[in-house]
């Protein structure tokens, strides 16, 4: 096994590293969409209390429907390729980055509000130059969670066309001992999601 594993590396080394390639990219695209849209979700939804439940609640909804099912659905409505994959990406990492801007802002202690009140801050410039940057600690854990989770995600996108770590698992599962393709495609996916995690880690620092 280990020798068709060394040989299976040799022979297919620029197509391991270009469907590694892609897999970074759909995973990196769809948190930094997920960014675009949830934040500035969280920061509305921090000055509309009201609304969060509902909202929170929907995004808690699209969490319990299987990722394949979503999948799925979105082949139907967007077809083939990546930017279906995008989708479903953005679909299952809204609730962390949503919900984290959330309950960080929310939670930010009073007495930094009431102070910069007292010093002539208006709303908007408490939320941007006090709320946020308080918050931005528990932001950032809901960002990297998001990651971790678009690296799962992206791994079905092999059933649509888009590539990544899981078609390398896929032409392991469909040929006769491909073990060791399986084995490669499953470190590849690990690999990544470490990697995103130590890199996002290393930046905020």
């Amino acid at each position: 096994m280990f020798d068709n594993l060394v040989q299976y590396l040799s022979e297919n080394s620029s197509y391991l590293i270009t469907q590694f390639g892609v897999h970074v990219y759909i995973s990196v695209i769809g948190v930094v969409l997920t960014f675009l849209i949830g934040f500035p979700l969280g920061i509305l939804l921090s000055e509309r209390p009201k609304l969060s439940d509902i909202v929170i609640g929907i995004i808690n909804v699209i969490q319990t429907i299987p990722s394949i099912a979503m999948l799925t659905v979105l082949l139907i409505l967007m077809g083939l390729g990546q930017n279906t994959v995008v989708a479903t990406v953005v679909l299952y990492s809204l609730l962390p980055i949503v919900k984290n801007t959330y309950v960080g802002l929310v939670n930010v202690d009073p007495m930094y509000v009431d102070s910069a009140k007292g010093i002539g801050m208006n709303r908007y410039q408490i939320l941007y130059m006090i709320k946020i940057p308080l918050a931005m600690p528990v932001i950032l854990a809901g960002v990297r969670n998001a990651l971790v989770i678009s690296v799962g995600i992206t791994t079905i996108g092999s059933f649509v066309g888009a590539g990544g770590v899981g078609d390398v698992i896929l032409r392991g599962i469909a040929i006769t001992d491909g073990g060791p393709i399986i084995i490669v495609g499953a470190v590849l996916c690990a690999f990544i999601a470490m990697m995103m995690d130590w890199l996002f880690d290393w930046i905020m620092k």
